[in-house]
């Protein structure tokens, strides 16, 4: 689904992005009576053995021979053409007798041969391949190839803009990072009349997260234990993410014992078991439990320490009307200031808290 809101928040493209797409896609595509671009057949291949060569048509080429660090292409002309190496991706795996499409941009150029380009070609039968089989919102793939101002080219066949705001669901920092990095995108927009196509790695992020965020949820029951890895911490708990969404560890679900703050017991990026303690499925809120997966230390508590036993204990605080003792983890009692002792020079009165 085509996201018109956030294509409209984008504004015009750059003037910049409209120089940087145009020049790599040269004056050979036409509009038809709908209005889309289309390769202009007048100017191309006419079957599959006759050849126009008029200035801007496409033809096939076979690759005759090597000429120092270029490759000779035979046309069927009296002329051949040279490519240098940059006109193809991998010029190491070209072998002679490889057949290539090239646009012919003059029959005689300022060297007396044909002069030909196997990029240009590439980029308008490319951008014909596209039009017919993309739309807006459809995923496409490619590699970062150059930063712009406002954010970065990337070529999926033809060069398409990536706005900075949608490189990822946070901004980065330096978008230069991404360049000669391969990335999955959806088309945001695209302009035939401007040959201009814009496109999301972050629209498709948000996209594949809410699919998963739904399989997750339609998936997870109260009591299940589950996996999942701590994004962020706060002052009241943590917030685990389990698969596309976000569940909250509060602090009181930590432990039975005493936590004085959740990055005593976490760190960020850390995969933990959880218990789940509730859903809810219409505010999308998920409440978990790490304490929960274990047994509460008060399970039996009359039996462990019956009435009138005597029990060593540690003292964790000390307050003016008494001291908190623990027995176990989890387990604390009061020993009120008037059970304390019968006098303050009885040794048992100097209580500290532990250290």
């Amino acid at each position: 689904m085509v996201d018109y809101n956030l294509i409209n928040s984008l504004g015009d493209l750059d003037a910049e992005v409209d120089s940087a797409i145009a020049t790599a896609l040269p004056d050979a595509l036409t509009t038809n009576e709908d209005g889309r671009a289309q390769l202009d057949l007048t100017k191309m291949i006419q079957g599959d053995e006759v050849q126009d060569f008029t200035p801007g048509a496409i033809l096939k080429g076979r690759v005759s021979s090597v000429a120092g660090d270029d490759f000779v292409v035979e046309l069927g002309l009296k002329s051949e053409g040279i490519l240098e190496r940059s006109e193809f991706d991998e010029p190491e795996n070209v072998n002679i007798g490889d057949e290539v499409r090239v646009l012919l941009e003059d029959v005689e150029g300022d060297t007396g041969l044909v002069k030909i380009s196997k990029r240009k070609a590439d980029r308008i039968i490319n951008w014909e391949a596209i039009m017919k089989s993309k739309r807006e919102g459809d995923p496409v793939s490619g590699k970062v190839t150059k930063k712009i101002k406002g954010g970065l080219l990337v070529d999926i066949g033809v060069p398409v803009f990536l706005p900075a705001s949608q490189v990822d669901i946070r901004r980065p920092g330096e978008i230069s990072d991404w360049i000669g990095r391969s990335i999955d995108a959806v088309i945001l927009k695209i302009d035939e009349e401007r040959r201009n196509i814009v496109i999301s790695r972050r629209k498709l992020i948000e996209q594949q997260r809410e699919e998963l965020k739904r399989k997750t949820l339609d998936g997870i029951q109260p009591g299940q234990i589950i996996k999942g890895t701590v994004k962020n911490i706060a002052d009241f708990g943590a917030f685990i993410d389990l698969g596309g969404i976000d569940g909250l560890l509060h602090i009181t679900d930590m432990s039975w014992g005493r936590v004085n703050h959740p990055s005593d017991m976490l760190k960020i990026d850390q995969e933990i078991e959880v218990k789940v303690l509730s859903i809810d499925k219409d505010k999308e809120k998920i409440a978990l439990g790490l304490k929960q997966k274990e047994a509460s230390p008060w399970e039996n508590i009359e039996q462990k320490y019956p009435v009138g036993s005597v029990h060593d204990a540690t003292v964790v605080n000390i307050m003016s009307y008494g001291a908190f003792c623990k027995l176990e983890e989890g387990v604390e009692g009061l020993v009120h200031i008037s059970e304390m002792c019968t006098s303050p020079s009885t040794p048992s009165c100097n209580l500290q808290n532990a250290p």
